[in-house]
């Protein structure tokens, strides 16, 4: 089936000018480019449907299990990844194979995917093309929110601030609750989408499951440790990194807290738009990492009246530099349920 969908997709590219995509043997047009990075490429499109079939009745609708992740008008968005050997194959099969364990509303679900063998051309080398279709939201990330909010120097409510922080920590529940639990890894506010709801807080999903892997990993030699820190070097976020994956020891047991280090530096950023160890890259000498370390945690002025001194203090339960005395999920709901009760109107 590869081929064919190479032959497909080759075909309506030439015709089209990469205006058709095939994923198995459903049809979407590209309506435009939403983003880029690396060797991935994310597209708004729109399911192709036979005149007879309605989009409720149309071939994606026979395949997704779950209704509420079908698009009412047809829209999704399609991550396209090119991949030029097979270590990306298999980091590719692999975020599809770890996807697929999920299901939760506030965890971008797989609707579908493909992965076709393609002819290598002149412009590039690839071997492989990737398609992973996702539902769309068009509100974009929360870093892409926080820009928007920063040249109007406006500010979350403390009461969106605590419902947004709640409906991450239910997506990760879900993740940290599987047998073994799974850490996602890469929490910031570039992995979380916001769909901004009349009325209501925005509704927020985790998202990118191309770094989760199972939480807890034994560590008992040097060598392991440094194994660590270098896979870390490349799938975790610096600014979000908790402190042993900076500089893990020798003999260290490694569980999902590292993702509770990385809730907390999001919540940080949900106030203040940032980590709070960024400043570090902007002082002269500074170092991220001994920022990290050291916790030296920096407090913003942030929106008048300031946000209640309580959230200021969940941050730092959660920014324990020791993994063994950092919260798990569990204790950090029960005390944003507590927040939410006080502070939400």
């Amino acid at each position: 089936m590869g081929c064919t969908l190479s032959g497909f997709n080759a075909m309506y590219d030439a015709a089209n000018g990469g205006g058709d995509v095939w994923i198995n043997d459903i049809r979407f047009k590209i309506v435009r480019q939403l983003g880029e990075g690396g060797f991935a490429y994310v597209y708004l499109v729109k399911e192709v449907t036979s005149d007879s079939s309605s989009i409720s009745a149309g071939g994606l609708a026979k395949k997704v299990k779950d209704p509420s992740h079908l698009s009412d008008d047809g829209t999704y968005a399609m991550k396209k990844v090119l991949i030029q050997n097979n270590e990306q194959l298999e980091l590719v099969r692999e975020e599809i194979r770890v996807s697929s364990l999920f299901s939760h509303r506030n965890l971008l679900p797989l609707l579908d995917h493909a992965i076709i063998s393609v002819k290598p051309t002149q412009e590039g080398s690839w071997n492989h093309e990737a398609y992973l279709l996702f539902p769309v939201h068009l509100d974009g990330t929360l870093l892409d929110n926080f820009k928007a909010m920063s040249a109007k120097n406006d500010f979350f409510s403390t009461s969106d601030v605590l419902q947004i922080f709640r409906q991450l920590c239910a997506g990760l529940e879900h993740m940290h609750s599987l047998e073994p639990p799974y850490a996602h890894n890469d929490i910031k506010p570039g992995n979380v989408l916001l769909t901004h709801r009349k009325g209501e807080p925005p509704l927020a999903i985790l998202m990118d499951f191309g770094s989760a892997r199972p939480a807890r990993r034994q560590i008992r030699s040097r060598s392991e440790a440094l194994q660590l820190q270098e896979w870390a070097s490349e799938h975790c976020a610096a600014p979000f990194r908790a402190p042993e994956l900076w500089d893990c020891p020798s003999h260290a047991d490694v569980d999902e807290r590292t993702d509770i280090w990385a809730l907390g530096c999001t919540l940080y950023a949900i106030m203040y738009g940032v980590s709070p160890f960024e400043y570090a890259l902007g002082e002269s000498g500074g170092s991220l990492q001994l920022a990290i370390v050291n916790v030296q945690i920096k407090w913003p002025a942030g929106p008048k009246p300031q946000y209640p001194e309580a959230l200021h203090q969940f941050v730092t339960w959660m920014l324990q530099p020791q993994p063994s005395v950092r919260p798990r999920i569990d204790d950090i709901i029960f005390h944003v349920d507590k927040l939410i009760s006080k502070f939400s109107q």
